[in-house]
């Protein structure tokens, strides 16, 4: 086994266990920052396949700018609710069966050999589906289709914080 495959299958599970520990932590920050491990797991896998504009697209656009902006936003909120102290929802049993169902799934997938394994993965770096990726081509569309949404979120992100921050100053008038 190979070292690309070796990382490969690291940052697989760093990525799931960022997703669990999502799903079991109660505290906002907390799940804030495991989705940022899971996001930085994520860039990795991209940078392995050989994705490099994705996975600092990955670094610098969903952990730079918007996992700072979230966790900006958590802290802004000064959440005093003790709902996350509970340590288990109405929705565990639910949860678990789902769970329990798509891990079988996957089970039986991987079994029959119909997901790519990873070596053929790691292999795409040298296919011609990676040389789609370079980033001349990427940055040329990016900014000749793309630029508005991109700005349009911004927008709509500037205006959800002005909106969290404004509920919480009329929570506090209300609370006295």
């Amino acid at each position: 086994m190979s070292l690309e495959t070796l990382l490969l299958y690291f940052f697989a599970a760093a990525a799931l266990a960022g997703g669990v520990l999502m799903l079991i932590a109660r505290h906002p920050m907390r799940v804030a920052l495991a989705l940022i491990s899971s996001m930085i797991s994520l860039a990795g896998i991209y940078a392995i396949l050989g994705v490099h504009v994705i996975a600092v697209f990955q670094v610098l656009i969903y952990v730079g700018a918007v996992m700072v902006f979230m966790v900006y936003v958590i802290m802004l909120l000064d959440v005093r609710d003790p709902a996350f102290l509970e340590r288990y929802g109405r929705a565990v049993v639910p949860s678990v069966a789902v769970a329990a169902v798509l891990s079988v799934a996957l089970g039986a997938a991987v079994s029959r050999g119909r997901i790519m394994s990873a070596d053929y993965l790691a292999g795409l770096h040298s296919n011609s589906m990676a040389a789609s990726f370079e980033v001349q081509p990427f940055s040329v569309e990016f900014l000749e289709r793309y630029w508005l949404h991109f700005e349009l979120t911004s927008v709509l992100l500037l205006a959800a914080v002005v909106a969290a921050i404004a509920v919480v100053k009329a929570g506090r008038r209300h609370d006295g």
